[in-house]
């Protein structure tokens, strides 16, 4: 991390600023939720910015170098895209085509560590991988005991199930391997659920219909974890990972977890509803939901609603003790029906 001594000149000080400037930050998942915060941030410090996109028309500001390439391809040229890089924050992400997620999350981080480990041989550097994971690599609860309280940190063993948390801990798996022989650093960054404007997950938006219903009720115990983080909270930590040397070869956690409790409480009062009083046992529900999937689960959609039972909770204690990181906005406290629930 670039530290700067009062008893330096005015001059000195400026030369080191503008040499941090001058520094190159690669990008990829850059037209992504996270990715777009991710580049305003790192504009507003006046770093030198290229984002790798597969998309042929972007909307970038001027300054940024963008390269067109797709990592789900194999036989990519990433060289002009990584040439000069000092640190790749490595964003791209499949959440919604599972037939994408092996080429992206595997093959695409592979050709991306080969063309990093050429470049960082050619100009004779180290370059730094900051890379953007999820707390999904921990899995969920047992299904036998979805209601066992478990508190996830970054000594809890990876144990993921779906094809997203598989491929996403492969991934990370990749990074980490790549730098074993020191041919460069890595940071991983796992946040929980990622919340913010403009987010594409409709959960909060569902979740208001339902209250607005009048049939909401809670489900299972009072202490049902809602694990939650902000997207400026996320950029903050990705920027903080990539200039702090105290990060290197670390992994990170971050979530603000609340109950599930406080969160509904939170929208009805921003909605101006009455609160849910109604609480009803979980294995009640979860076989009532078990049965009208076996007999309908063909023709309708059966709401997955494990999540509102989870007691999981992801400490972020490392990131804030190590690197002295502080939340920017609490949940769900600061949350806002005006910009959290604007997506439908």
């Amino acid at each position: 991390m670039l530290m700067v001594r009062l008893s330096m000149s005015k001059d000195k000080q400026k030369k080191i600023k503008n040499k941090a400037i001058q520094k190159t930050f690669c990008i990829t998942g850059g037209n992504g939720f996270i990715g777009r915060k991710l580049i305003e941030s790192l504009l507003n410090k006046g770093i030198k910015l290229r984002v790798l996109t597969r998309k042929k028309e972007v909307n970038f500001p001027e300054v940024v170098e963008v390269f067109n390439g797709d990592l789900t391809l194999p036989n990519n040229s990433l060289k002009e895209f990584l040439k000069g890089c000092d640190v790749l924050f490595h964003c791209a992400g499949e959440i919604r085509q599972i037939e994408l997620m092996k080429k992206l999350h595997i093959n695409g981080t592979q050709s991306l560590i080969d063309a990093v480990k050429e470049e960082s041989f050619n100009a004779h550097k180290i370059i730094h991988w900051v890379q953007l994971s999820s707390c999904g690599a921990y899995g969920p609860p047992p299904k036998k005991n979805i209601e066992i309280k478990r508190k996830i940190n970054e000594k809890t063993p990876t144990n993921p199930v779906n094809k997203y948390e598989k491929t996403k801990t492969l991934s990370d798996k990749l990074v980490l391997n790549a730098c074993k022989n020191k041919e460069m650093t890595f940071t991983i960054l796992r946040p929980s659920n990622v919340i913010g404007s403009n987010m594409t997950d409709q959960i909060f938006y569902k979740l208001s219909k339902a209250l607005e219903s009048g049939y909401f009720f809670f489900i299972g115990k009072k202490d049902a974890t809602a694990t939650f983080v902000h997207v400026h909270d996320v950029v903050n930590a990705l920027v903080l990972i990539a200039s702090d040397s105290r990060a290197i070869n670390q992994i990170y956690n971050l979530s603000y977890d609340c109950s599930w409790e406080k969160m509904i409480y939170r929208i009805t009062y921003l909605l101006k509803l009455k609160k849910p009083s109604l609480r009803i046992p979980a294995p009640i529900i979860l076989k009532l939901l078990s049965i009208l999937k076996f007999f309908i689960g063909r023709w309708k959609h059966i709401p997955n609603i494990e999540p509102l039972v989870f007691r999981t909770y992801y400490s972020s204690k490392k990131i804030q003790s190590e690197l002295n990181f502080k939340f920017s906005i609490a949940i769900p406290e600061d949350f806002k029906f005006s910009t959290e629930l604007d997506s439908k």
